[in-house]
Parts: C-alpha cells; sequence; structure tokens
C-alpha cells in the first residue's frame, strides 16, 4: 500500500479544522486537554465552586472525549491492520540504542519531560493539542511562541539525546 502525499493529510486537517469551527461541528477550536479535568471533576464528584479552574470549562462538550477514545482506537486500527506495525514496547528501539535498556529511567524521563511540556502548554493559554492544530490555524501569537519554544526545544533535546557530534 502506498502512502498518501502529504497535503492530503493538510486538506483532511483543514476540513476537520473547519468542521470543528462550524455551527454543525464543535462551534469552537480543536483540542484535548480540556477534557482530562472535566471528567476527573466527573469522576471524583468535585465542586466546581472549590476548583476555579472546573467552573472556568463547566461545559467542554461530550465530543472531546469521544475523540480521545476516537484517536486512541484509530491509531490502533491503523497500526494493526494498515500499517501493520503494532508493537508494545516500554522501552522503544531508539532508547535502548541511545540511552539505556531500565524501564523506571524511560518512564521517568518521559514523565518528567510530558510534564515541563503541558506546564509551558497550559501558560501558553491552552493544551499542545489545542495550539498545534487550532492555534497555528489561526495564526494565534500564544500557539505561534509556544510552537516556536517546542521546536527549539526538540532540536535541542535530539541533540542532546542522540548525542550528535558535528562532522
Amino acid at each position: 500500500m502506498s502512502r498518501l502525499p502529504w497535503w492530503v493529510g493538510g486538506i483532511l486537517m483543514a476540513g476537520l479544522l473547519l468542521m470543528t469551527f462550524s455551527v454543525f461541528g464543535a462551534d469552537r477550536p480543536l483540542g484535548a486537554s480540556t477534557y482530562v479535568p472535566y471528567f476527573a471533576g466527573l469522576v471524583f464528584d468535585l465542586d466546581p465552586k472549590k476548583y476555579i479552574y472546573l467552573e472556568h470549562i463547566k461545559n467542554p462538550g461530550a465530543w472531546e472525549g469521544v475523540m480521545l477514545l476516537g484517536a486512541l482506537f484509530g491509531g490502533f486500527v491503523t497500526s494493526v491492520f494498515i500499517t501493520k506495525s503494532f508493537r508494545f514496547s516500554l522501552i522503544p528501539t531508539g532508547w535502548k540504542k541511545y540511552k539505556n535498556n531500565s524501564v523506571l529511567s524511560r518512564l521517568l524521563w518521559s514523565f518528567v519531560a510530558g510534564f515541563i511540556m503541558i506546564i509551558g502548554a497550559r501558560m501558553a493559554g491552552g493544551c499542545t493539542s489545542g495550539h498545534f492544530m487550532s492555534g497555528m490555524s489561526q495564526m494565534a501569537i500564544s500557539s505561534m511562541i509556544f510552537g516556536t519554544v517546542v521546536m527549539i526545544a526538540l532540536v535541542i533535546t535530539g541533540r542532546f539525546f542522540y548525542n550528535v557530534k558535528d562532522k
């Protein structure tokens, strides 16, 4: 099976964003992190008056939970049936090659990196998916700054992680 050209993904993403922003869709930007505290509030019966952020997001919409489950299910189906590349591993091949075989080390570094990234995204006023997909498509300044900082951090982290020496 041949891969689709990159621009087909761009057109499909533009269609998704148009649908999301339309009155027929969610009528607001695409994002994922809002649903996590909303769901936690439902599960643990948290009082929105006590937790100000829950009051702020009292109506995030049920579609966000469906979107997150759909992304998980879609990724699984794609990796099993289309690309046939599914494998379960706590330590990716690149981590073994460039770092170590420690599951604890991998989980710790993944947690720390994810924590730093989500703090930065929330400081910029959104979540990572919201900034990259919705915010950048709208040319939001906070999303452009967030995207730039993430790309710079990726280059620095890549150089540090892979320990690449210039020849």
